[in-house]
């Protein structure tokens, strides 16, 4: 059993967990009303509020010694791959990067990196993140050019100049018609 891994847990998940840690009978008893503070129930519901944490402690100390027990393998497996990844150093190349390279690509390599191999990662990533400058530098000249044409629809408005609606009609005939369906429909609701 790993101490550190099962003292971290522990200290995590059970440290203040009893009952009596965190609130004494007294202070359970002055919940209540003053009419019920003297019942006897008030004590045997504190009690067996105890004892079912207890319970619960016991379940999760249990659970942490199975996790402990579950998490050798998993240390054993990170030393392993720790190791060949130690192994895998080649000159000249940064393993952090190499690291980075592997877990940013979304494709781990089975073998180890030559410097031939990285030279055409790394060009393969420049072409990559190329093609993504330029789809988003055409994303910003469309955003810009719906922002333009914002600014100046709303430089018209302050202008109280309007532009032909969709339907070629005049503005003001548009939004008088538009007015007049509202107040049909505000006076007859039920049609």
């Amino acid at each position: 059993m790993s101490s550190q891994e099962a003292k971290l847990l522990s200290d995590f998940l059970l440290a203040p967990a009893p009952l009596r840690d965190f609130m004494t009978l007294r202070q359970f008893i002055d919940i209540f009303p003053r009419s019920h503070r003297e019942n006897l129930a008030v004590q045997e519901l504190y009690r067996e509020l105890h004892r079912l944490r207890e319970a619960e402690i016991e379940v999760v100390r249990n659970d942490i010694t199975k996790e402990v027990k579950r998490s050798k393998p998993l240390r054993r497996a990170y030393a392993q791959e720790r190791r060949q990844m130690d192994d895998a150093y080649v000159a000249g190349i940064d393993p952090v990067a190499l690291q980075m390279e592997e877990e940013l690509s979304g494709h781990g390599r089975k073998t180890p990196h030559t410097l031939q191999t990285v030279y055409s990662s790394i060009e393969d990533a420049c072409q990559s993140l190329e093609a993504q400058i330029a789809e988003m530098e055409e994303e910003n000249q469309r955003t810009l050019a719906e922002v333009q044409e914002a600014v100046g629809a709303l430089s018209d408005l302050r202008h109280g100049r309007f532009a032909q609606s969709a339907s070629g009609e005049d503005i003001g005939e548009e939004v008088l018609a538009t007015l007049k369906r509202l107040e049909a429909v505000c006076a007859n609701p039920a049609g």
